[in-house]
């Protein structure tokens, strides 16, 4: 048992005055020799005046022996001994006490001045012999089982600490694995081109993957009659390019080196940043940041006001580490979003241009991949499908739409205070989610929207839902918006950042 589970009483004066105690014991053996020596001196003087067969001579040497006694003892108590060894102090200092209340019974009748009285003394002598036993012989006779014992505890704890540590090495050996993995799937998953889905002449849906330098790296070949069917095509070719085969083919020579121009350009080839952020103090006390091309134009700002400048500063990180690889969000005028919550599982949800979330899955995938067919079920399915209108505990108005086997695939998302609001959101799932856009959020994500003027803006949300920077201004068309977010992707990066 430790003395220092205590912080008052005689534990903590001896560890405030003295030191901090490994023992109990350590504690008690300095009280009594403490008592020891007060007795002892307070014998001594007693002495000095008393008669020989006078009661103060009786109380000096009862104070005398009982001081000797606890002045052996003490010392011996506070030995990291074995148990035994203790055990055999405290019986010795009992038999003393015994011998000194004896004393006191036969002084001064039966007590001789020349020899004494042979029982006292012998059974204090026997008293005063075990104390010392305990203090020298136990400690020898037990020594080596002691020390065995002491030795293999010591193994027992070495092997233990050899255990932790190396399952704290093989936990950071799977944790950098773990960091290694993530930024190989992030690298693999940052591509220099995005997909574009569009309407052509003869009214059939495509999609082509378009490289950041305005090159197109490849098309769909075909059109398709419904919107979903051509993203569905575009996903197909995400989830199964990246491990295809490669079968080579004689190589066409090049007639024209003109046509070497239509090659895409290498990341290292890329436009060096022409222009640069700036945090500044607004008029209301609060830092914000704009990121401000060479020719003065403003391309993108915070969008927001930071109490602290760091936080700003924290906010351009965040705009330079997500703003070229994002991908385009297209509200027309809803889109679904595929998302990693903080728990780590996947989600889908159907979000307004306003903001307004009108449906999401109402459960987490441990699959990207599941989320996203969840999200193709929906829009196969929801136009025939039956919504279930229903009150929550809570008052408010809510649906949801359920499989064939009873699980809900869909709900709102939100309470409404009336029915007939729950209704008409059950009519606008219905009507936007067959043909919205799809897109798997990395860390951030550009949304293209028409804001309630008519005017096209954008904004960089990041997939925890918080807007990171905005356009701050609106375009005539939407064609504009996405020159705009080009620019952000080409100069964001690897802008400087300038504190006014």
């Amino acid at each position: 048992m430790s003395a220092t589970d205590s912080g008052d009483g005689v534990t903590g004066f001896y560890e405030r005055q003295i030191g901090r105690a490994q023992t109990a014991d350590e504690v008690y053996g300095y009280l009594v020799f403490v008592a020891g020596l007060v007795l002892g001196i307070v014998g001594i003087l007693l002495f000095l005046p008393s008669e020989s067969a006078g009661s103060l001579r009786e109380y000096s040497v009862a104070l005398g022996a009982a001081g000797f006694a606890l002045l052996i003892a003490g010392p011996v108590i506070r030995l990291p001994l074995r148990r035994a060894a203790t055990i055999a102090v405290y019986l010795g200092v009992l038999l003393c006490a015994a011998a000194i209340a004896w004393f006191l019974v036969v002084f001064p009748s039966q007590w001789q001045v020349a020899t004494g009285h042979q029982g006292v003394i012998s059974l204090y002598v026997v008293g005063i012999a075990i104390v010392g036993a305990g203090g020298v012989l136990v400690p020898l006779l037990t020594s080596t089982r002691t020390t065995e014992e002491a030795a293999a505890a010591r193994e027992r704890s070495e092997e233990s600490q050899r255990r932790v540590e190396e399952v704290e090495s093989e936990l950071e050996a799977a944790e950098r694995a773990r960091d290694e993995l993530e930024r190989e799937v992030e690298s693999i998953r940052t591509s220099q081109a995005q997909f574009e889905l569009f309407e052509d002449k003869a009214g059939e849906f495509r999609w082509r993957l378009r490289h950041r330098n305005g090159n197109v790296i490849a098309d769909s070949g075909e059109g398709y009659t419904a919107k979903h069917n051509a993203q569905k095509g575009m996903q197909s070719v995400r989830r199964n390019a990246l491990g295809a085969a490669s079968i080579h083919a004689d190589d066409p020579a090049v007639e024209d080196e003109s046509d070497l121009d239509d090659l895409p350009m290498l990341p290292d080839e890329a436009e060096q940043s022409q222009a640069t952020f700036e945090v500044f103090e607004d008029e209301a006390g609060e830092y914000r940041w704009r990121l401000v091309h060479d020719n003065g134009n403003i391309l993108a700002d915070s969008g927001e006001g930071y109490t602290r400048r760091r936080d700003a500063e924290r906010a351009i990180d965040g705009v330079r580490n997500n703003a070229g690889p994002a991908e385009y969000l297209t509200f027309d005028p809803t889109s679904f979003e595929i998302y990693r919550d903080v728990a780590g599982e996947w989600r889908w949800r159907l979000v307004h241009k306003n903001g307004n979330i009108l449906a999401d899955g109402g459960e987490g995938y441990s699959r990207r991949r599941d989320a996203r067919r969840a999200v193709d079920r929906l829009q196969d399915r929801v136009g025939d499908a039956d919504f279930d209108v229903y009150e929550d505990d809570a008052g408010e108005y809510r649906w949801r739409l359920r499989a064939e086997n009873g699980n809900v695939v869909a709900d709102s998302g939100e309470g409404y205070t009336r029915r007939g609001e729950a209704e008409d959101a059950t009519e606008r799932v219905s009507e936007y989610a067959p043909d919205a856009d799809a897109l798997d959020v990395g860390f951030a994500a550009f949304e293209v929207y028409e804001d309630a003027g008519g005017e096209w803006r954008w904004r960089l949300r990041h997939r925890n839902g918080n807007i990171i920077g905005d356009g701050g201004e609106g375009y005539s068309s939407r064609t504009k918006a996405h020159d705009a977010i080009e620019s952000v992707k080409r100069d964001a990066p690897g802008a400087a950042v300038e504190t006014e």
